[in-house]
């Protein structure tokens, strides 16, 4: 246990530490927010700040930390270092850049801060991407739960199927994407806050409780994925399991959510404790799901009871999924503690599904400039929307799960650089720039580099060493050629960036 508590209380640490470097870095103000300035009484409400963590931490707390952790287990302990460096020095300066973007923008959506500092090429790529990808989102947290709710119900009710739990999600993600957000997020978010905290501590006692026969593994970097990938080889850690654990380490989902929280806060000094703290709090529920399935599932039983060496079991299950998340709340928690663990399991990807699909309209409506005070055209984008999620929730389920961890990361890679791109434009001091402009490189190169070697992208894999060689260099190259285009553009003429932020802050003030 020991490697856990480490990982856990650099976690902790770092919170304090390195989010308050990140946060004197952007220089919280005392400006009115937008929730202050420009009230609508739909998206732009002034909350509590303990109310707006957890909405922040359920709209980006879906499957990713649980059902991404638990996949990316099947690696080995190496999980928890991309978990913990992943959560401090990438996923939280992503999720509070994009937080204190988008309030310093008049709560604007992500597609609409990126187009303002990557320039008007990317600012309609973006557009569609964050569309995309929101709806991938909302589907993934959609079939996901509905085949948790189908198990727990299946004794008594068999007639509740995954079909129709799905119809029943989306009748919820309906009312939440098109209500104001005090009416049902804002209400009963606290409520699943504690549920969701409570679960995972749960499953974190339940693993300590059962160590003298599922000990949990001390650090290894050695990779511990079971057998072969796809008949090719073995799977590397490098780009996998960077793709595969998603919402656990970084994720560009999130930036979509932080606009609807930066439309809400009272101040910009809480952003560290909303943004930073709640990708934090994901990374510690990610490390306690991956702890405890590398602990569950080593020498397991596979689903028909089988046991399997090393974490072939896990492989068996097919990694995270409702089958998996069920077997171990079940084994861990007993036969009452596991349908409440469960219950938090459920609620996670439920209340970012919803939040899912309101940025995904928050977005077209900054894009055509719609009025969102009017129901009738909140309703004319709600609807094709959710009838969209609904028909790809008929594709194989682990099919969506890989377009959208990818797409969810190279969101994420976007994002960075424009965070890194106004640092280096808006403070006289350029080498801001450096916390985003980092990870930026680095998710870069993840990226590119899964695009070239996955099965389900240019399948450079099947081509063993060879294509893995190249994968790595392609990525590589991309990746210093994103920086070097970033070096280029951002510190050629700063005093004009500058002027651009003083006329934004003075306009605000008019207000």
């Amino acid at each position: 246990m020991v490697t856990f508590f480490v990982a856990l209380a650099i976690l902790i640490g770092g919170y304090f530490v390195y989010g308050s470097l990140v946060e004197k870095i952007f220089k919280p103000t005392d400006n009115p927010t937008p929730a202050v300035s420009n009230p609508d009484g739909v998206d732009y409400v002034p909350i509590p700040a303990a109310k707006a963590f957890l909405i922040q931490l359920l709209n980006i707390a879906g499957l990713g930390p649980i059902f991404g952790a638990i996949s990316g287990a099947m690696w080995g302990p190496s999980v928890y270092i991309w978990i913990v460096l992943g959560t401090l020095l990438a996923g939280a300066v992503h999720d509070f850049t994009a937080g204190m973007l988008s309030e310093r923008n008049d709560g604007a959506s992500i597609s609409e801060v990126t187009g303002k500092y990557l320039g008007p090429v990317m600012h309609n790529v973006m557009r569609v991407f964050s569309v995309i990808l929101l709806v991938l989102v909302g589907v993934v947290f959609m079939v996901g739960p509905a085949g948790l709710l189908a198990k727990l119900t299946s004794a008594s009710a068999p007639w509740l199927n995954v079909k129709v739990w799905t119809v029943i999600i989306l009748c919820y993600y309906f009312l939440a994407t098109l209500l104001p957000i005090d009416k049902i997020i804002g209400r009963v978010y606290p409520l699943f806050g504690i549920l969701l905290i409570l679960m995972a501590f749960g499953i974190a006692i339940g693993t300590m409780i059962h160590s003298g026969e599922r000990p949990m593994m001390e650090m290894t970097v050695k990779n511990l994925y079971p057998g072969n990938i796809d008949g090719t080889g073995v799977a590397p850690i490098w780009p996998l399991m960077f793709i595969t654990v998603a919402c656990g380490a970084i994720s560009g989902f999130h930036a979509t959510q932080s606009p609807i929280v930066s439309r809400c806060i009272k101040s910009e000094k809480q952003g560290r404790r909303i943004f930073y703290g709640a990708m934090v709090a994901e990374g510690i529920i990610a490390l306690i799901w991956a702890s405890a399935a590398v602990a569950f599932f080593w020498n397991g039983k596979d689903p028909e009871g089988n046991v399997l060496q090393g974490l072939a079991s896990l492989k068996a299950f097919k990694g995270g999924n409702s089958n998996s998340v069920y077997a171990m709340c079940v084994a861990l928690l007993g036969k009452i503690g596991g349908p409440i663990a469960l219950l938090g399991v459920i609620v996670c990807p439920i209340t970012s599904g919803d939040t899912a699909f309101r940025s995904a309209r928050m977005t077209i409506f900054d894009w055509f400039k719609l009025d969102e005070k009017k129901i009738k055209i909140r309703l004319s984008v709600a609807i094709p929307l959710l009838l969209l999620g609904y028909a790809i929730s008929f594709i194989d389920y682990s099919i969506v799960w890989r377009y959208f961890s990818w797409s969810n990361q190279t969101l994420a890679m976007i994002v960075l650089w424009a965070g890194a791109v106004y640092l280096a434009t808006n403070y006289e001091n350029k080498n801001r720039a450096w916390i985003a402009a980092v990870p930026a490189t680095f998710m870069s190169a993840v990226s590119i580099t899964y695009l070239m070697y996955a099965p389900e992208c240019f399948n450079l894999g099947a081509k063993g060493e060879t294509g893995l060689t190249v994968s790595y260099a392609v990525g590589i190259v991309a990746a210093v050629a994103f920086l070097a285009i970033f070096l280029f553009t951002a510190y050629r003429n700063p005093e004009a960036s500058l002027e651009r932020q003083k006329a934004i802050v003075i306009g605000r003030k008019e207000k």
